[in-house]
């Protein structure tokens, strides 16, 4: 089998911008939509926003690998590192504070030259303890020949021989690494006419086929993708992710890699399935943007029509926030963690205020939802 890096040419790659001018257009149509939108929002909706959008980026990153983050202790820890008040302190595992340390490093600090010894950082981060499980693993720096020849595998490890059923692909030998890195980083720094989106696709590509690291060569490729596209926006502010929509198409995923990869220097194949998965991840953007929208323009009418305490705020964000826009006294009292008496008495004010419309069941019974915002 011949690999694209064995080829006389590599990497000069090449691609049809015919073919991908149409996945293009949209793609930047629909970032210039989403940041013109997010814009328009306050500087505590653009946070939240950024949270949740790195928060899942950290989680979903991290999956594709088959390593498993609690939600909470990764938002919790961005929030941390980030200076944003009103988010409980989680505990996080060493590995979860060291996910987020790369992807706040890709992201916060995107004008900044991507570097070897960045590099080695990110991927140090992944294995703060040298190990990934049970196995010790290189870090801070490149793999050895000892590690010859790097595969991508999948399938059972025969008794008999130790070999794979199925070979995805092989990296480079591993005394190339060095020279090729070079060569990325010099190309990833240096300014030329490909369109910064496109640049973010062969980006992730051409790093994740050196295949530098003895592991960790996905998480980072992807960071290293999402540091090209936040020089893309020309923002710290991240408010659409990639690695979400990779996670639900990971077969679409390999299978465009492992394709690429054993093909020609033509990556249109490649691109064309980065530009497609990063429209669908701008698309699912666009649905929670109009959550977030709802939320803000829900708090500015309320801001500007009564006084809010602590618990009935509590109570509004999670309506806000949650599958289910039912309110009972019972649950209002749950939430806030009040007495029944108070949370009637709390709730009687949001009437009166026509925050809180009542529905049609009385007594006990009677449900409530938050009042639509009037249209200006």
């Amino acid at each position: 089998m011949r690999y694209i890096h064995q080829l006389p040419a590599w990497p000069r790659f090449a691609w049809d911008d015919a073919t991908l001018a149409p996945l293009l257009t949209d793609v930047r149509h629909r970032q210039g939509r989403l940041l013109g939108r997010m814009a328009g929002l306050g500087f505590r909706f653009r946070s939240e926003a950024n949270l949740e959008t790195l928060t899942s980026e950290v989680i979903k990153s991290s999956a594709i690998e088959g390593t498993i983050f609690d939600p909470e202790s990764v938002r919790s820890s961005l929030a941390r590192r980030m200076g944003l008040p009103g988010h409980d302190e989680v505990p996080s595992r060493r590995e979860v504070e060291g996910a987020v340390e790369m992807m706040l490093d890709a992201t916060q600090k995107f004008a900044e030259p991507l570097t070897v010894e960045r590099l080695f950082g990110w991927q140090s981060s992944l294995f703060p303890a040298g190990r990934s499980g049970m196995r010790a693993v290189l870090v801070g720096q490149w793999r050895t020949p000892v590690t010859d020849p790097m595969q991508v595998i999948s399938g059972p490890i025969g008794r008999d021989k130790i070999r794979p059923k199925n070979i995805h692909f092989e990296a480079p030998p591993a005394k190339r690494v060095p020279s090729e890195v070079t060569a990325f980083l010099r190309w990833f720094e240096r300014a030329d006419s490909t369109d910064p989106v496109l640049r973010a696709g062969l980006a992730h590509f051409w790093f994740v086929t050196i295949h530098p690291f003895e592991d960790g060569n996905g998480r980072v490729s992807r960071a290293v993708a999402d540091l090209a596209l936040a020089r893309a926006d020309g923002s710290a502010l991240r408010f659409y992710s990639m690695s979400p929509q990779i996670e639900a198409e990971k077969k679409q995923y390999y299978l465009a890699l492992e394709e690429s990869q054993k093909g020609t220097l033509d990556v249109t194949r490649w691109l064309g399935w980065f530009l497609g998965c990063l429209g669908r991840a701008l698309q699912g953007a666009e649905t929670s943007l109009e959550k977030i929208t709802r939320k803000s323009s829900t708090w500015d009418w309320i801001n500007h029509t009564t006084a809010i305490n602590d618990r009935q705020k509590l109570v509004i964000n999670a309506l806000l926030d949650g599958a289910d826009h039912e309110l009972s006294t019972s649950r209002f009292a749950k939430l806030a963690q009040c007495s029944l008496d108070t949370a009637l008495r709390d709730i009687k004010l949001l009437l009166e205020a026509g925050v809180l419309v009542s529905g049609p069941s009385g007594g006990r019974s009677t449900k409530y939802h938050l009042q639509s915002p009037p249209k200006s």
